[in-house]
């Protein structure tokens, strides 16, 4: 069961930080242009060396069968999202559609999920956020990018397996599996970078946040995918899971990730391919937002 009050104070600390962002911006201490470098040190550096601690625990048979089962769970999501997420938007201009469709197939799970799913469950909720990932990240890098070229980029299946969340997936499930103890000084660096990830991540969202108009926000398009991304997507995982008779805690985490807003990379996807980057932005901040709302009612509902 989620403790409605430890989920309280988390979202109000990741609140905090994304308006910290958002202050550093307008304050020009933080510009846009160092989006980029932050992001690349976000997911090259610190969130590979969180992913990698979250694998740092006592492996045993139960552990491997909910691993298992929240990677079918993921898969099947995702497979539902790419097949159906063109059908969710009609009558969209060709603008809006790729930014649209990118959002519902991938959210900010990288990002805002997995501090929320360590807040709520500790590093065991860590390691299984981490395991749902790796079908959401080859998803991202592959189909997500279609949406906005309209073909396969050469070497995609090259970019997936030597991505370095996925490269820290597969080292941390070795040193799990193995119990292979790192020396005490790299198993430290490993978890005070990792440490960083949910302060960093919300800074960096914050800072895009910065560059949304108030004024703009709201929008019909907007609003309809925030109910898409943030109440079909997560009751649709919910039931199913239900049905399926899953584990409770392998439900929980699955409905909480498949809750998260549209992922960051919405907007850098959109400006870099031609796509409605104002758009984009606009969608974050909005879904960003009303997850505040959002998650907590799914919790209470799963309670």
């Amino acid at each position: 069961m989620v403790d409605m009050s430890n989920l309280f104070h988390l979202q109000i600390t990741i609140f905090c930080l994304m308006f910290s962002g958002y202050l550093l911006t307008k304050t020009k201490v933080l510009s846009s242009d160092a989006r980029k470098p932050l992001s690349n040190l976000l997911i090259n550096f610190i969130l590979p060396c969180n992913i990698i601690s979250s694998f740092m625990m006592e492996f045993n048979h139960k552990i491997l069968i909910d691993c298992l089962s929240i990677f079918i769970v993921s898969v099947c999501l995702q497979t539902f999202v790419v097949l159906a997420s063109k059908y969710f938007y009609p009558n969209t201009d060709s603008g809006k559609l790729p930014v649209l469709r990118y959002g519902t197939i991938v959210s900010n799970a990288g990002f805002m999920g997995s501090p929320i799913a360590q807040g709520l469950y500790g590093s065991q909720g860590l390691l299984y956020a981490s395991i749902y990932l790796i079908p959401l990240r080859a998803v991202m890098w592959s189909f997500g990018v279609t949406c906005f070229t309209g073909m396969k980029g050469k070497g995609v299946l090259k970019k997936i397996v030597t991505h370095p969340c996925i490269v820290a997936v597969f080292l941390g499930m070795i040193l799990m599996i193995t119990q292979i103890p790192l020396p005490k000084g790299i198993e430290q660096t490993i978890r005070y970078a990792g440490n960083a990830n949910t302060a960093l991540s919300m800074i960096v969202i914050g800072n895009i946040l910065a560059e949304v108009k108030a004024s703009e926000i709201l929008d019909k398009k907007a609003c309809w995918f925030c109910v898409v991304r943030l109440a079909l997507i997560p009751l649709l995982v919910l039931f199913s899971c239900k049905i399926a008779n899953v584990d409770e805690l392998v439900k929980q985490l699955s409905v909480v990730l498949a809750s998260m807003p549209a992922a960051a990379t919405t907007a850098i996807l959109a400006a870099k391919y031609d796509g409605d980057a104002p758009f984009a932005a606009k969608i974050i901040f909005l879904s960003t937002l009303l997850s505040m709302i959002s998650v907590p009612l799914l919790c209470i509902l799963m309670n």
